[in-house]
C-alpha cells in the first residue's frame, strides 16, 4: 500500500476480536477498534488532522503558529503535522503530567508552555483563570495563531462521524454493534461514533467511561472535569461509568499479555470498563450480541505512569502505602472540614496546610501560609512513612476536595492523629470568598 503523505495513513484502523477465553463473555463478541495504530500513535490523529487541515494554507502564508491546549496525544499529532508543513507548534497546559509526552513534544520541535491556573484543567466559567483568559484570547478574531481548539471544535467530532464510526459499521458487515464503549476526554470520538452508530440502529447502547474522582488516567477526564468540555453532551450516553487508575493498568496488562496489543492505560481503562459493564448483561443473554471499545493509544509513552503506580511491574518494589489500598470505610471516616470551620481551625490551632495542586495552580492562588507539595511528590513522600510529625495537625487541600480525602485517610491509617481534608477544596474556598494570595 503506497501513500503520497503519512497523513493519508490516518484512519482505516483494524477492528480486532478479543478472544472470549480472555474476557469470559459467553454471548457477546467483543471487538477493539485499534486507534493506537494510527501513524502518530493514537485516536487523536484523526481529530488533529481534521481540525488543522482547513487552516494550513492560510497559516503557512501568514507564518502562524499552531496552538492547542493539550498535554497529550492531540499535541503530539499536531506537532508532527505542524513540522510537516513548515509551521511551529505550541502546546499550552496547566500541567504536563506525563514526562515522556513532554520530552517527545520537545523532540518534535514543539514549544511547551505551562500556564498558571486555578484548577488542573480548563474551566471556561472561571473568567479570571489565566488558562481561560489565554483560551479566550486565542479564539478572538485576528489571533496570530491557528488555534485548533479541540474542546469546542466540531471538526473534532466530525473526524469520527466521517471516519471511525463508518469504519466500525463497515467492518461489522453494515451493522452497528449492540454496545459501544469509549473513554471520554474531549468527547469527540465517543460523540462522533455514537452519532453514526445510532443512525444505523437507534437501539445501540453507548457507554461513556470517565476517571474515578480524584484519580488520574491519561487522556480521560473525571465526571466533574468532563462537564467543562464544550463537546460533551450527557444525552450522548446511555450510562457514564467511572474507572480507576488500577482498573486502567489491570486492563492494559490484559491487552498486553493476553491479546498482543501494545496498548496504554487509556485503552486498558476502556477494556476493563467494557468487560465490567457487559458481564452482568451477558449473564442474562441467550442470543449473540456485539460490542466495540476503542483502544486509544500505545503503551510506550506511559512507562513512568506505570512505574509511579505499580513499580513491581517494572522490577521495583511494591508500593507499601498507597491510596489504591484504601477501603470505603477509611475514606468515609475522614474529617472533611468546611470553609468556615477550616478558617477557624487555621486561626486557632495553626495546622500545617498542604496544597496538593500543581505548582502553577498554587502560584496563581493559594491559602496564605500553605505549602505546596504536588500530589505525585506527596505520594512518594508517603511511601517512606509519615512525612509529618504526629504532633503537627495537618489540613490537606486539592482542587475539589476529593484527592485530599484519600490522602487524609491514608495518613490516618498510618497513625497520624489529626489530619483533615478541606471540603470542596480550593474551588470551594474561592467560591466562599475566603482570602487567597498569589505568588
Amino acid at each position: 500500500m503506497r501513500y503520497d503523505s503519512i497523513t493519508d495513513a490516518i484512519g482505516d484502523t483494524p477492528l480486532v476480536r478479543i478472544d472470549p477465553a480472555v474476557h469470559g463473555l459467553a454471548h457477546i463478541d467483543l471487538y477493539a477498534k485499534l486507534e493506537m495504530l494510527n501513524p502518530f500513535g493514537s485516536v487523536k490523529d484523526r481529530a488533529a488532522w481534521n481540525m488543522a487541515r482547513p487552516g494550513l494554507p492560510g497559516a503557512r502564508e501568514r507564518g502562524e503558529t499552531i496552538v492547542e491546549l493539550s498535554s497529550g496525544n492531540t499535541a503530539k499529532a499536531l506537532a508532527v503535522i505542524a513540522g510537516m508543513h513548515g509551521l511551529s507548534f505550541k502546546s499550552v497546559t496547566n500541567r504536563m503530567r506525563v514526562p515522556e509526552i513532554k520530552e517527545l513534544l520537545l523532540l518534535l520541535g514543539a514549544e511547551v508552555e505551562e500556564l498558571p491556573g486555578r484548577t488542573e484543567c480548563l474551566d471556561p466559567t472561571d473568567t479570571d483563570d489565566p488558562l481561560t483568559l489565554f483560551h479566550q484570547e486565542l479564539t478572538r478574531p485576528g489571533s496570530p495563531n491557528l488555534h485548533t481548539d479541540q474542546y469546542f471544535n466540531s471538526l473534532n467530532t466530525e473526524a469520527h462521524a466521517t471516519g471511525t464510526g463508518p469504519e466500525i459499521v463497515a467492518d461489522l458487515d453494515g451493522r452497528a454493534p449492540d454496545y459501544f464503549l469509549a473513554c471520554v476526554g474531549t468527547a469527540g470520538s465517543s460523540t462522533g461514533v455514537a452519532r453514526v452508530l445510532r443512525a444505523h440502529d437507534p437501539q445501540v447502547q453507548v457507554i461513556g467511561l470517565v476517571g474515578q474522582k480524584s484519580d488520574f488516567i491519561p487522556g480521560i477526564r473525571t465526571i466533574d472535569e468532563v462537564q467543562e468540555v464544550g463537546l460533551f453532551d450527557p444525552a450522548t450516553y446511555d450510562a457514564i461509568e467511572a474507572v480507576s487508575a488500577d482498573d486502567a493498568i489491570d486492563g492494559m496488562l490484559t491487552l498486553l499479555r493476553r491479546c498482543g496489543l501494545l496498548a496504554g492505560p487509556t485503552s486498558g481503562a476502556a477494556y476493563h470498563g467494557a468487560v465490567r459493564h457487559l458481564r452482568p448483561i451477558d449473564a442474562e443473554l441467550t442470543d449473540r450480541r456485539t460490542a466495540v471499545f476503542i483502544a486509544c493509544d500505545r503503551v510506550e509513552s506511559y512507562l513512568s505512569y506505570v512505574r509511579a503506580r505499580r513499580p513491581e511491574l517494572l522490577g521495583g518494589s511494591p508500593v507499601k502505602n498507597s491510596v489504591a489500598t484504601l477501603t470505603d470505610a477509611e475514606t468515609s471516616s475522614v474529617t472533611a472540614i468546611d470553609i468556615a470551620d477550616a478558617r477557624k481551625w487555621i486561626a486557632e490551632d495553626r495546622p500545617l496546610v498542604v496544597d496538593l495542586r500543581g505548582p502553577f495552580a498554587f502560584a496563581a492562588l493559594h491559602i496564605e501560609g500553605s505549602i505546596n507539595i504536588v500530589d505525585e511528590l506527596f505520594d512518594e513522600l508517603i511511601r517512606g512513612g509519615l512525612p509529618f510529625s504526629k504532633r503537627q495537625p495537618v489540613l490537606l487541600a486539592c482542587p475539589v476536595g476529593e484527592k485530599s480525602v484519600q490522602y487524609a485517610a491514608l495518613l490516618t491509617r498510618m497513625g497520624h492523629p489529626d489530619v483533615r481534608s478541606l471540603a470542596g477544596g480550593i474551588i470551594a474556598w474561592r467560591d466562599a470568598g475566603a482570602p487567597l494570595v498569589r505568588d
